[in-house]
């Protein structure tokens, strides 16, 4: 069996370099406008512009809605955001066979959910297998625990989860919102129940009501005792309350944070964050680890799906002028991964800028300019609709005009984000216009993997060979190979067209203190507090 400690030094290995390029990013893990002594007591409004209609943290999968979840609920490990090792939370302590088939958890005995029941070895059975049977609902959570071969109550405080092969990716997953657990009562509730916010968490902060596409308001929870050891707040939060409030406008939610009617956003338009620094606003920025904002085309699409217009896609793009339209902190993307993810390996000789190439791959292929510059086939125009619902229009305009010049007709939509992820898998839907953060390389599996939320109609065996490979392999260098080799399938057969890289920019007015990033980059609020 293998310690945590000798463990995590195999973790770090390929966590500390990602990190440091995370740190260059201007903030770290290092909370907002960290000043003073912390106040108890005290209320703090934070600001969102998108809701898909639910809180169970076992089933979001989008950043804002991740962002009222993770509030509610403890893991059994946490992500330093300083070092990315992976340190106790709910359980104490852990060992890890050799072969990462076996992970044995031992748990603190003083955590409870938040009524009062214990969180015991039969609570993280009960999750954990929920999860699995949930599959695609809990996208991110089942994507985690695939194979999975069996759970093992040893005692109330020693939990043993097995896996069918090895699971390298397991133990950093252990530290994310998406496994964390809810009450043994709260498993057994529906999902539109769950969703709605009807659940017990075992987090800091408890839920008390949810409004879908107005917000959700939250309260300190006085009983938390079990922070992780790296945060400067090891008792209750600061904070009597906490909100969150959706507006979908960019500068309504600018003009919101101005007039003190919210007091942080991580969403606020790069211009805007400008203005508010010079104001005396406080900006904290990191890099998200995991997947760069892509277009993943639906392969079965006459027009989006058509080999040559993706890898036309591929080569028209200029990531460079869609990245300066960002913050100073945000890079072009140079592979599927964010240059900030364990594992990750620059592969922007696939991404070269160019569309010569480009427009002679769609001559090649048939694709014929007409007379309003738009090609055209068999009497089909090369035209097709993104749909999306994030903060990215002008990335998409820019992106629209670099294709027309090719002849490509992009067209864009914007959506609500709840639509987007009802109607994603619908017939005839184009493709996906998406980002996803993880602090593992294993996000690729979530991704393109079984139990991935979109179905692309991918048909690409050496990829898939690839991508299970990586996951069952414990050593660096090895595991390295077999993510270069996924990501670079995926990439020579334009599967996949990565853009630009996601950072986070947290916004806070001047009395706000302590609101800041964990491990991978969603907003903690344990130590923040307002004067």
């Amino acid at each position: 069996m293998t310690s945590r400690s000798r463990f995590l030094a195999t973790l770090a290995t390929a966590s500390v370099a990602a990190l440091a390029l995370a740190g260059c990013a201007g903030g770290g893990g290092s909370p907002t406008g960290t000043s003073g002594e912390p106040v108890h007591g005290g209320s703090l409004a934070f600001g969102i512009p998108d809701d898909n209609g639910c809180v169970d943290p076992q089933q979001v999968s989008n950043n804002d809605n991740i962002n009222i979840a993770k509030q509610t609920v403890a893991s059994l490990t946490a992500q330093n955001p300083e070092t990315g090792e992976i340190e106790p939370w709910l359980a104490s302590d852990w060992t890890v066979s050799d072969d990462a088939t076996e992970f044995t958890f031992t748990l603190r005995d003083d955590a409870t959910f938040s009524d009062g029941s214990p969180i015991d070895a039969e609570a993280v059975k009960a999750n954990f297998e929920k999860i699995v049977e949930l599959g695609t609902v809990a996208p991110l959570g089942s994507s985690y625990l695939l194979g999975l071969d069996s759970i093992t109550v040893v005692d109330p405080s020693t939990v043993t989860i097995k896996f069918a092969q090895p699971s390298a990716q397991f133990l950093q997953a252990t530290s994310t919102h998406a496994l964390g657990l809810i009450s043994v009562d709260s498993v057994e509730l529906s999902q539109e129940e769950r969703c709605a916010g009807d659940y017990i968490g075992s987090g800091p902060f408890i839920l008390e009501s949810y409004t879908p596409n107005t917000g959700a308001e939250l309260s300190s929870r006085e009983d938390y005792a079990w922070a992780p050891a790296f945060s400067e707040n090891q008792g209750a939060p600061y904070l009597d309350t906490l909100s969150f409030t959706v507006i979908p406008e960019s500068s309504t939610l600018t003009g919101a944070l101005q007039s003190n009617q919210i007091q942080s956003s991580a969403n606020i338009a790069p211009l805007d964050q400008t203005v508010l620094s010079d104001a005396g606003y406080s900006l904290d920025n990191r890099a998200n680890p995991g997947m760069v904002y892509t277009w993943q085309p639906n392969i079965e699409h006459p027009v989006s799906g058509d080999e040559a217009v993706r890898q036309a896609m591929l080569r028209a793009i200029d990531r460079q002028a869609i990245a300066d339209l960002l913050t100073e902190f945000d890079r072009p993307a140079t592979s599927l991964l964010s240059d900030s993810t364990p594992n990750y390996s620059d592969q922007s000789d696939l991404l070269a800028y160019n569309p010569e190439e480009a427009k002679q791959i769609l001559d090649d292929a048939g694709w014929v300019e007409g007379s309003d510059g738009i090609r055209e086939r068999d009497g089909e125009k090369l035209s097709f609709t993104i749909r999306y619902w994030q903060p990215t229009t002008d990335q998409l305009q820019l992106m629209q005009q670099q294709l027309r010049e090719v002849g490509i007709d992009m067209q864009i939509e914007q959506t609500t984000v709840a639509d987007m992820f009802a109607t994603m898998n619908d017939e005839g839907n184009t493709g996906q216009w998406s980002n996803l953060t993880r602090a593992d390389a294993d996000v690729l599996t979530s991704t393109f993997g079984p139990n991935a939320l979109f179905n692309a109609h991918r048909n690409n065996p050496a990829t898939d060979e690839h991508l299970a490979a990586q996951a069952t392999l414990l050593d660096p260098e090895e595991r390295q190979v077999e993510v270069d080799a996924t990501v670079r399938s995926i990439l020579e057969s334009a599967d996949v067209i990565p853009v630009f890289q996601l950072s986070t920019t947290i916004v806070s007015a001047p009395n706000t203190h302590g609101v800041a990033f964990d491990g991978s980059t969603r907003i903690d609020f344990q130590n923040a507090w307002t004067e």
